[in-house]
């Protein structure tokens, strides 16, 4: 007759116990090895809706090259008597032809906008890490003081999501007239330990995007806005960086917006909130240069 066998609760609880540490180290381990692949989700092209360009007016194909030699690709539109020009750095997924739509909301309220796309992007060349979408940012706004028509004291930084992280460290090298934030952290270290809370991947991460170390340092005029119901980069994360940001500021609730839909549950009063932001912070770099960084 066959014996049954039975394992121990305590020898049942151990081996569950082993399985879980594995499981943790093997997904640390993978989160550490294809990091970037954790961080950024590149559409390159022609995947995108490239077609709908022809739509906006005034539109200008631009190829920006680096300080370490990457040509990244970009479009720049032209308002008619402009308020300011922004130079947008987007989110961490898709490529500039997915924000299109914004752009010609943003002409129609009588901006200059500079949209670009990371290396590794869209039509951009090479492959993103924390410091070359960096070096992206800064080349973009060094692009935008060159463009005819573009007043030099006029220029709003604006980052969303990842791309307020490369704002802020824009800004720390850089001197917009004003910067605004849209739906971002306080830094990667924070959105791991908010997505993996079970994982350690808070202190093995290479990647640092610590705006919240920089944002201090900025002397202009800061917008923040943070949609309400943002399952993507929590509504406190935003409220954090917020806080360690210099004045004159404001933080901006957008009602009823998940992450990637500010401008559209925004509607008009979203527009008219970064139009009344522009206009004081041209205004006051007209009255006097910008706090000292």
């Amino acid at each position: 007759m066959a014996t049954k066998f039975t394992l121990s609760p305590k020898i049942l609880v151990r081996q569950i116990l082993i399985a879980v540490v594995a499981s943790i180290v093997l997904w640390t381990i993978a989160a550490m090895v294809f990091e970037n692949k954790f961080i950024f989700f590149p559409s390159k092209y022609p995947e995108g809706i490239y077609e709908d360009a022809r739509f906006i007016p005034n539109l200008t194909e631009c190829w920006i090259t680096t300080e370490d030699g990457v040509k990244i690709h970009g479009w720049f539109t032209r308002a008619d008597s402009a308020i300011a020009t922004l130079v947008i750095a987007h989110g961490n997924g898709g490529n500039i032809s997915y924000r299109i739509d914004l752009m010609k909301r943003l002409q129609k309220i009588q901006f200059n906008v500079l949209m670009f796309d990371y290396r590794g992007y869209g039509k951009s060349e090479g492959s993103p890490d924390e410091a070359g979408v960096y070096s992206d940012g800064r080349a973009a706004f060094d692009y935008a003081l060159q463009l005819p028509g573009v007043d030099p004291h006029k220029i709003i930084l604006w980052g969303t999501s990842l791309g307020g992280a490369v704002a802020v460290d824009v800004a720390i090298h850089r001197r917009p007239a004003g910067l605004i934030l849209e739906s971002t952290f306080s830094s990667a270290r924070d959105v791991a330990r908010q997505a993996y809370p079970y994982l350690p991947v808070q202190f093995t991460l290479r990647s640092k995007f610590n705006s919240i170390d920089k944002i201090p340092h900025i002397g202009v005029p800061l917008l923040q806005m943070h949609g309400n119901k943002d399952k993507v980069i929590a509504f406190d994360l935003g409220k954090k960086l917020f806080e360690a940001a210099r004045e004159p500021k404001e933080f901006y609730v957008i009602e009823g917006s998940d992450h990637n839909d500010t401008y559209i549950a925004g509607g008009q009063a979203y527009l008219e909130k970064v139009r009344s932001f522009a206009l004081r912070t041209v205004a006051m770099s007209g009255e006097e240069s910008p706090v000292d960084q």
